[in-house]
């Protein structure tokens, strides 16, 4: 499959950027400085520009098959932001208009309706008072989030607690009710989960949250 990643140069997304070249998809990333990308692969496309560049963005979803979007914000900022969501309307919009119809997004647990699925204590003290950072981050995520639900596209959006690099056990428990979550996922069970939703329809148009 033809796939364009966004944020392939994160900790999350080169983790998936890995797991779908693992996978024979055939790869193209949009990065703001080639250096970034040490991977030398016959699948991969890499090709230099900004995500917020309407134009380079239509550029790379040219001929594409699916887009995974992987994007974040670096560091601990308690500024607010609203990247993530101006960058996806750009993206979606871009994707409507060229026909590329699969949108695998990543997302945090605790926007949208999971919100609920944390205790009470994080949501109203923890979060608010010593994460104010993750707040900043889950604020964004709740204007990305409608972008995409409301979209024209075959999407999944993909809640991820906290993302710990140690070894992959092998599974990942989706959930689209909270039952059953837990406060973590490794690295590689998350990129897993998110490449296989590009050949996978069980959570077409749904946003499942994942923990090991």
């Amino acid at each position: 499959m033809k796939v364009v990643i966004f944020g392939a140069t994160g900790f999350a997304g080169n983790a998936v950027l890995k797991k779908a070249l693992a996978q024979n998809h055939q790869v193209t990333i949009l990065v703001r400085n080639k250096s970034a990308i040490s991977i030398n692969d016959k699948n991969l496309t890499i090709i230099e520009g900004n995500v917020m560049d309407r134009n380079k963005v239509s550029e790379v979803l040219e001929n594409q098959d699916a887009v995974i979007q992987c994007l974040g914000v670096s560091g601990k900022s308690t500024q607010p932001t609203t990247f993530m969501s101006d960058v996806t309307k750009i993206i979606v919009a871009e994707m409507e208009k060229s026909g590329v119809k699969r949108l695998i997004a990543m997302s945090n647990i605790g926007a949208g309706n999971s919100i609920g699925y944390n205790p009470w204590y994080f949501t109203k003290i923890i979060l608010p008072y010593f994460m104010k950072w993750l707040k900043v981050v889950i604020d964004d995520k709740n204007r990305m989030e409608p972008i995409i639900m409301n979209s024209q596209l075959n999407w999944t959006i993909v809640r991820c607690p906290n993302i710990v690099d140690k070894p992959a056990k092998g599974r990942a428990h989706a959930t689209l009710d909270g039952k059953r979550l837990k406060l973590s996922i490794t690295l590689g069970d998350m990129s897993t989960f998110m490449v296989q939703q590009l050949t996978g329809s069980g959570f077409s148009k749904q946003a499942p949250s994942i923990s090991n």
